[in-house]
């Protein structure tokens, strides 16, 4: 069944998403900030900003005008950067329709109240509207997508139902789509994995190898678990799509924007340097921030964050850091193991 589907956002994830809703004989009304995107969209019917090269479909449509672009449209997907998720919510919010399906496909914390997206989504909505809210995850580089390349992805709700439904808007022969019940899993694995992804990187502008990249993903993952379960997600979450998955497709590509980030700071490049480089946000740079303090909040270890941490933000050098990361005192690898007894 065709629908119409309304996508806040133009950028290269938004793009390649409404791309491959109208692949799927959806109508879809993007929104984009800019006059000039919006019409270089409808009448050269490519996004070459961000996403150069692909082709828009005839049935997509783009304006700069929110409430054109949302009025009377049942579903709703914003693909923003997360930092700007709650202000354009906001401005967007009264003219939703009482019983539409928001998805939202941005991968990061709130710097300032270290909320999640649902979270954000919560706090601005009626009570019992997150039953409404659904996030997409996983690893999928937006250009492999836009190219109809085979991704898996997941979409994480409080309401199957609801999941279901983003689930088959987005399924086909090109992409697989599953469900998880654990939204704040798969939220912040999301976020989380931008942080390994700017420490493979920066070991790779080092010179490091393929040794060192194994390491930092492996015990990425451990402490990304470790958080999450913490904060109430469901641990085998991370074993998934939005976990090991997107940490994989993230730490070893070069589509990935922290990735690059993370290279050019090795290579000696400033932060600011850095992020200019790839010209798009880079969403683990706040996430660094933000997940340091979630860490102390919780009081959960997080070597690699607090050394990413240190590179970003307090002048540690490179080399410098991942010394520190060799030199901590010796430990089981699986703490819980031992904890438990589980090997006597």
């Amino acid at each position: 069944m065709s629908i119409t589907v309304a996508v806040v956002g133009a950028g290269s994830w938004a793009t390649a998403l409404a791309v491959q809703l109208a692949r799927n004989g959806h109508d879809v009304k993007m929104w984009a900030r800019s006059n000039k995107l919006a019409e270089e969209i409808n009448t050269g019917r490519e996004n070459k900003k961000y996403l150069p090269g692909i082709k828009i479909p005839d049935n997509i449509s783009c304006s700069t005008d929110l409430e054109k672009v949302i009025d009377g449209v049942g579903t709703v997907l914003y693909g923003v950067p997360s930092h700007a998720f709650r202000d354009v919510f906001n401005k967007t919010y009264p003219l939703l329709s009482s019983d539409a399906t928001v998805i939202n496909v941005a991968k990061g914390i709130e710097e300032s109240t270290l909320k999640r997206m649902s979270e954000v989504f919560e706090e601005e909505t009626s009570p019992g509207d997150v039953e409404r809210y659904v996030t997409l995850s996983g690893p999928s580089h937006a250009e492999e997508v836009a190219r109809d390349i085979p991704t898996a992805v997941v979409v994480a709700s409080r309401d199957q139902k609801r999941a279901e439904y983003v689930q088959d808007l987005f399924m086909s022969s090109s992409m697989r789509v599953y469900t998880n019940p654990d939204v704040v899993g798969v939220e912040l694995g999301g976020a989380l994995k931008n942080i390994i992804a700017l420490g493979t990187g920066i070991a790779d502008g080092l010179g490091f190898g393929d040794n060192t990249k194994a390491a930092l993903m492996t015990r990425g993952l451990a402490e990304i678990t470790r958080l999450g379960k913490a904060m109430g997600a469901f641990p085998f979450t991370f074993a998934g799509l939005a976990g090991v998955g997107d940490l994989i497709v993230t730490c070893t590509s070069m589509h990935s924007r922290n990735r690059r980030a993370g290279i050019e700071i090795g290579k000696g490049k400033s932060l600011e340097e850095a992020v200019e480089s790839v010209r798009m946000v880079v969403e683990g740079v706040r996430t660094t921030r933000a997940a340091k303090k979630l860490a102390a909040l919780h009081s959960v270890e997080m070597p690699i964050t607090e050394q990413t941490y240190n590179v970003l933000f307090e002048g540690y050098s490179a080399r410098e850091a991942v010394m520190e990361l060799m030199g901590r005192d010796s430990k089981p690898e699986i703490e819980e193991i031992v904890t438990a007894n589980w090997l006597t």
